[in-house]
């Protein structure tokens, strides 16, 4: 109450002092963004340049995200902001162009979104503030060593993280399937935090009990060959957060579903097309972080070297209810099913 009535005495003086003004200007205003009790600066016109690795419905949701959350924040601080988007289409040759592209133009910010968008930005500007999203781990990424969820790069680089919690997914595999004796681990050797995150799951499969094989494609080639040798080979598979597997998954579910063989999916993008159930994110909230990360950086000045990586907010359990239903798969309470 004493604050509620100070304010309102504060309020009132500020009234008299403004009307006795009359109509003189003043140099600067501000605008409360809801971000938190202190004013937001007030925000400019900004360019800010988005390079996507490959279209696919988690990097899609991401970037429309990111979007969204900044235009809405800058909008309100009474600024404006233009967006230039290219998709690399799995190309990393590409990203590196079209962010070498968005340093000529000079623009404000990059968003970076999947691990080699990433690293062609870093390659290609220490300078322009850079910030990451769909990454499953920095320091990988950024080639750091002893990367901790509470490093940050000292650089002009900073982000958003995917990954959800691998010990999670492994449990998750073996509260579907306990009488499984064989998984393979399906993922593309070209990138890298796919890698990290095989190295990252095998363990935790291996000490309960598993014999887990990799099985790794080379790029959207030879998916359906190796998703194969999978199939012959494994009671089930595992698929990390990998960017060809889920502009592959009707490829993949192809083989998997005549097989008999489930999936388990790393993010819920791949789970809808081959799957039968995840531990995943929502891509588009990963993407709000992102684009609120973006306004503190280009409004309110925040230096992305010392912003540390922000993770998904929410990790739901889900579960594609007709591949469970083609697989006979029976799924317990506590799961959600896509697109429900």
């Amino acid at each position: 109450m004493k604050k509620r009535l100070l304010a309102a005495l504060m309020a009132g003086a500020m009234a008299l002092s403004m009307a006795a003004c009359g109509n003189s200007n003043t140099d600067s205003t501000t605008q409360d963004t809801g971000s938190g009790d202190d004013a937001a600066a007030q925000a400019g016109d900004y360019n800010v340049g988005i390079v996507q690795l490959v279209q696919h419905e988690a990097l899609d949701a991401a970037t429309q995200g990111f979007q969204d959350k900044l235009k809405e924040l800058i909008e309100a601080a009474g600024g404006s902001v233009e967006y230039a988007y290219q998709n690399a289409a799995n190309d990393s040759a590409n990203c590196s162009t079209i962010v070498n592209g968005f340093v000529s133009s000079g623009v404000d910010l990059i968003m970076a979104n999947a691990t080699p968008a990433l690293q062609a930005a870093q390659a290609a500007t220490a300078d322009i503030p850079i910030l990451g999203t769909s990454i499953s781990d920095y320091g990988t990424a950024l080639g750091v060593d002893n990367w901790t969820s509470t490093s940050t790069s000292g650089t002009n680089i900073s982000g958003t993280t995917d990954l959800a919690p691998l010990d999670g997914q492994a449990e998750m595999l073996q509260e579907l399937f306990p009488d499984a004796k064989n998984v393979g681990l399906l993922f593309c050797s070209a990138e890298p935090n796919s890698r990290y995150q095989v190295d990252t799951i095998k363990p935790f499969l291996e000490e309960m009990g598993y014999t887990c094989t990799e099985y790794a494609f080379t790029d959207s080639n030879d998916v359906a060959s190796v998703t194969q040798n999978a199939a012959s080979a494994c009671d089930v598979i595992y698929i990390p957060t990998d960017n060809t597997a889920a502009s592959c998954t009707e490829a993949i579910a192809n083989v998997v579903l005549p097989a008999g063989v489930p999936v388990i999916a790393g993010e819920q993008g791949i789970c809808e097309g081959c799957g039968v159930a995840t531990l995943s994110i929502d891509y588009y909230e990963l993407g709000e972080v992102t684009g609120e990360m973006a306004f503190e950086v280009l409004v309110n000045d925040a230096n992305p070297g010392e912003m540390t990586i922000e993770p998904a907010p929410n990790f739901t359990k889900m579960y594609n209810a007709a591949n469970c239903e083609t697989l006979g798969v029976t799924i317990p309470d506590g799961y959600e099913a896509i697109g429900q």
